[in-house]
């Protein structure tokens, strides 16, 4: 395998293929997932039928959204309300709405990676909900993470929707809601989306739909190696394969090589080697019970104020306070 030495001119993309493709075994990070493209086939994602996570959650805000409004206006102070991998915001329209008639004083404050998700926020939040003020903040959640510390003048409510918290394994989560805690003062909240533990081919379902959007999705990764990296990947040489362990409540996503192949990247002057039926792990989507939140709010220093759930206990969004 042909590497040259990476040099401190790399981006954090770059660095990152590099390191993840010439590992053993392979591996891309989800994040890289999205960008104009990604971010459309995400939502096409999102609006499937066997991708039911949206809708639980969708019908648990609708649902409870008077109970979360009492409970992110508790002391009736003002409070920013930040959002951690914000998308397209349709789920978080529904408090946003809700806040504005309820008169409750707050700014809206989405982080993305991506800027083109953040652009289309924006400029929709804009047009629908004029009376609420947006600032968002384009970067990772490490990174923000910074940005929200810095914020002292009013309370901050942390929304993390979506069950973003399962693409990390449990002690990187435990990591992350340490982190959070540091940037909590007394009387902030965290609002989190965690995923149930479910019948598996419910889950697999979720991860491998029959229209191959997933597919696409996840092979979007190659296509921005392909057009930012003046890559070679032929997508049609790797197949999207989805497993789900019940045990430990983990489902994983790999693209396989379906035929003994090399792959040119020029902009790292790298050439990468793939086996017939070797793999690169790009996401996992990690599942959760009661014992598991539980546990992970103990070790982060932590405590659950509440919860909420859809009819069918698919999905729950917890409250957690420092």
């Amino acid at each position: 395998m042909q590497n040259k030495i990476a040099t401190a001119k790399e981006t954090l993309f770059e660095r990152e293929v590099r390191q993840g493709l010439t590992a053993y075994p392979k591996h891309l990070s989800s994040k890289y997932f999205y960008d104009a493209v990604g971010d459309k086939l995400f939502q096409d994602i999102m609006a499937l039928p066997e991708y039911y996570l949206t809708n639980c959650e969708h019908n648990i805000l609708e649902a409870h959204k008077n109970e979360i409004a009492k409970h992110f206006a508790a002391d009736g102070s003002p409070f920013s309300l930040f959002e951690l991998g914000a998308g397209d915001g349709k789920k978080t329209k529904v408090l946003l709405e809700h806040f504005i008639d309820q008169k409750l004083n707050f700014d809206y404050r989405p982080i993305d990676i991506s800027q083109n998700a953040l652009d289309q926020l924006e400029s929709s939040i804009k047009q629908e909900l004029p009376k609420v003020e947006v600032s968002p903040l384009q970067g990772t959640y490490f990174d923000t993470l910074k940005n929200i510390g810095q914020e002292h003048q009013k309370r901050k409510i942390i929304l993390f929707l979506g069950s973003n918290i399962g693409n990390l394994l449990h002690d990187q989560a435990i990591d992350f809601l340490k982190k959070l805690r540091e940037v909590m003062q007394e009387g902030d909240l965290v609002f989190m989306g965690f995923d149930q533990k479910k019948d598996p081919q419910t889950i697999l379902d979720a991860y491998n739909d029959p229209t191959k959007i997933t597919a696409a999705f996840n092979k979007n990764i190659l296509t921005r190696i392909n057009t930012e990296m003046d890559a070679n990947f032929n997508l049609d040489n790797f197949k999207h394969w989805e497993v789900y362990d019940p045990e430990t409540g983990t489902a994983k996503s790999y693209l396989v090589s379906v035929k003994k192949q090399e792959v040119r990247i020029e902009q790292l002057e790298l050439t990468v080697r793939f086996d017939a039926w070797e793999s690169i792990h790009t996401e996992i989507s990690q599942k959760y019970d009661d014992k598991v939140v539980e546990w992970l709010a103990e070790e982060s220093g932590l405590s659950i104020e509440t919860q909420f759930t859809d009819p069918k206990n698919y999905y729950k969004n917890y409250l957690f306070k420092k």
